[in-house]
C-alpha cells in the first residue's frame, strides 16, 4: 500500500516502490513525526511567490533532522535510492523560491529544528550557530545576556537566519553587511556522508576556527555557497561590537533624475569608509509600500501606475523620489568629524534634504531603516507585498560598479520593461564599497493567471536586456537558476559540473541549484 498521494509527485527517475523504501528508512532514522508525506503536511513547502505553477516546485516529501548524524543518515539513504534532496534552513527565502524545492518531486531536508546557538564569544565578537537559528533568536540571546554585540541581516529579517542567508550570499545594512565576508568556519556534510570543516576546523584541539578564515591549503568556503556540493550544518561568523554612538540619517531627493548625482555623492564617502555601512537609495514606491500604501488606494486602472500618481504618493507620504539611508558609527569624536564631512559634501552637491533620528522620531519608514542599520530585526518590509496584493514577488538584483551613470541607465531600462508588462518599478540601489546592487521587487497578483504570465515574461526580458548591457544578477529565484547560470559562461559551468561529478556522483544534493545538475551535464 503506497502513501504517495495523487498531488505529491515522485522524485525524478524514482519509481513508487523505491520511493516508499526510502521513506521507510527515513522514518526509522528520524522518527514518524519527522517524515512528512501527506498533502496537508507539505503545504508549507509548496508555497511559492514566483511566476510559475506551484506544481513545478512541488515536493514529494519533507524530512526534518536534528543532528549532524541524522543529516549523514539522510544522505546515505538518498545515495542508496538515488533520491534528490533540497535542503533548507528556515525556508524564509521569499522572492527567491521560499521553502519549495528547486525541482518538482525533490525531497525537502528541513533543518529548522537544528536551532542551537552553539557559542558566542563577547570578547572576540564571534558566533557559531546551526542552520535553524533565526536572527530574532540570536538577537534575543544577545539581549538576554546583555552582550554589547550587533547583528547584520537583510530585510525583513526576524524570521530568516544567518546561516541560510550567508550561504546564499545575502547582504545587510551595517558595516558588517557583506555577510559572506564576515563568515568564518563552516561544517559541511558532503554527499558521501563525510563531515568537512573549513578553515581551522579540521585541526584537533584548535580554538581559532571562528577567528582565522583561511587555515592551510585551498580555501573552500566559497565553493559551498550558492551551490549543491554539501549541506552546511554549522557556521561561524563575526559580530560587530556595539559602538558608543550610532547616528542614522536620511536624505530625501525630490526628482527621479537626481539618481546619478546621488551615487556620485555617496561613492567617495563609502570607499573612504566615512559612511561605513551599505547605503540604500530607495525609490518612492518601495518606501510607500513598506508603509502599507496600496495601489488600490490611488487607482484601480490596470497596467503600470502613472507618473502623476507616483508624484501624488510622494507628496502624500512625505517621501522623496529617492530616499537615501545611511548611518555613522563610532565614538562621539569620530561621529562628529564624519558628520561634518557628510554634511559638507551634501552642501557641495547643492540638493537633498537631510533628516536625523531626532527629527524623524518613530515615523516609518525611517524607524525600520534605522533598526536595520543598528541590528534590530523587524518585519516591516513585508509591506511591499501589499502594494498590488495577490502574493506575487520575484527579486531581480543586477550588480554593477557604483557609478551614477550606471544607475540612471539601469533604472530607465528596468522601468521601461516593467511598465511594458503593466507592472511598476519598485526598486532600490544599495551602494557597497565599490559595487552597487540594484534590487527590484517584481510585484504582481499571482491569483490572476494572465498577470502571472506577464510577470514571467517580464522577468525573462529583464534578464535578457540587462545581460545585453553587461549586467548579471547575483541571486535569483529557483525558476530561473539555469537561465542565470548561462549568463556567466560555459567555462564556469563546466568547472561546476566537474566538481559536482567528483563530490556528488549520484546527483542527490539539490540538483539544479545555481544551474548545477548532472542530469543536464556538459
Amino acid at each position: 500500500m503506497t502513501e504517495q498521494t495523487n498531488k505529491a509527485p515522485l522524485p525524478r527517475g524514482v519509481d513508487a516502490t523505491n520511493f516508499q523504501q526510502a521513506v521507510a528508512k527515513f522514518r526509522k532514522l528520524l522518527g514518524e513525526e519527522n517524515v512528512l508525506v501527506k498533502d496537508e503536511q507539505l503545504i508549507p513547502y509548496n508555497k511559492i511567490m514566483i511566476a510559475v505553477d506551484d506544481a513545478e516546485h512541488a515536493p514529494s516529501a519533507a524530512v526534518t533532522a536534528t543532528t549532524v548524524e541524522q543529516v549523514q543518515g539522510v544522505v546515505r539513504i538518498c545515495n542508496e535510492h538515488k533520491i534528490p534532496v533540497w535542503t533548507i534552513s528556515t525556508g524564509r527565502n521569499f522572492g527567491y523560491g521560499s521553502a519549495a524545492p528547486g525541482q518538482r518531486g525533490q525531497v525537502i531536508l528541513d533543518l529548522k529544528k537544528m536551532n542551537r546557538i552553539l557559542h558566542v564569544d563577547p570578547e572576540l565578537c564571534t558566533a557559531l550557530v546551526e542552520p535553524g537559528v533565526t536572527y530574532q533568536q540570536l538577537y534575543d540571546y544577545l539581549q538576554e545576556n546583555n552582550l554589547p554585540l550587533m547583528l547584520s541581516f537583510s530585510a525583513p529579517s526576524a524570521i530568516a537566519g544567518p546561516l541560510g542567508n550567508t550561504m546564499d550570499r545575502g547582504v545587510g545594512y551595517t558595516p558588517y553587511g557583506e555577510h559572506f565576508l564576515m563568515q568564518c568556519g563552516m561544517e559541511v556534510v558532503l554527499a558521501n556522508g563525510d563531515v568537512y570543516r573549513t578553515g581551522m576546523g579540521g585541526v584537533k584541539g584548535d580554538n581559532a576556527w571562528q577567528v582565522f578564515k583561511w587555515g592551510y591549503g585551498p580555501t573552500l568556503d566559497g565553493m559551498f555557497t550558492q551551490a549543491n556540493y554539501g549541506i552546511c550544518t554549522k557556521m561561524g561568523f563575526w559580530l560587530m561590537p556595539k559602538p558608543p554612538v550610532f547616528k542614522p540619517f536620511e536624505i530625501k531627493f525630490e526628482d527621479e533624475t537626481d539618481i546619478a548625482e546621488i551615487v556620485e555623492f555617496i561613492r567617495p564617502l563609502r570607499i573612504a569608509q566615512v559612511i561605513p555601512n551599505a547605503v540604500v537609495i530607495a525609490g518612492v514606491l518601495w518606501e510607500a509600500a513598506t508603509c502599507n500604501t496600496r495601489r488600490a488606494d490611488y487607482t484601480t486602472e490596470p497596467g503600470a501606475t502613472p507618473d502623476a500618481i507616483l508624484k501624488q504618493i510622494q507628496k502624500d507620504k512625505n517621501l522623496g523620489a529617492w530616499n537615501v539611508y545611511a548611518a555613522l558609527y563610532g565614538t562621539p569624536e569620530q561621529v562628529e568629524v564624519n558628520w561634518k564631512i557628510v554634511t559638507g559634501a551634501l552642501k557641495q552637491l547643492g540638493k537633498g534634504r537631510i533628516i536625523t533620528e531626532e527629527e524623524a522620531g518613530d515615523t516609518q519608514p525611517f524607524k525600520y531603516r534605522a533598526q536595520l542599520m543598528s541590528g534590530v530585526p523587524n518585519l516591516q518590509e513585508f509591506g511591499l507585498y501589499n502594494w498590488r496584493g495577490g502574493g506575487g514577488s520575484m527579486w531581480f538584483a543586477p550588480v554593477s560598479q557604483a557609478r551614477g551613470s550606471e544607475c540612471a541607465k539601469q533604472q530607465a531600462l528596468a522601468k521601461r520593461i516593467l511598465n511594458k508588462y503593466g507592472l511598476d518599478y519598485v526598486g532600490e540601489f544599495i551602494v557597497g564599497w565599490r559595487d552597487m546592487h540594484h534590487v527590484i521587487d517584481v510585484l504582481y497578483d499571482r491569483t490572476l493567471p494572465e498577470e502571472t504570465e506577464r510577470a514571467n515574461a517580464c522577468f525573462n526580458e529583464l534578464l535578457d536586456e540587462f545581460e545585453k548591457q553587461g549586467y548579471a544578477v547575483y541571486r535569483v529565484n529557483t525558476a530561473f537558476q539555469d537561465r542565470v547560470a548561462q549568463s556567466y559562461g560555459p567555462v564556469k559551468r563546466r568547472l561546476e559540473h566537474t566538481l559536482k561529478r567528483a563530490l556528488d556522483p549520484n546527483n542527490i544534493l539539490a540538483p539544479g541549484k545555481s544551474g548545477i545538475d548532472l542530469a543536464n551535464d556538459f
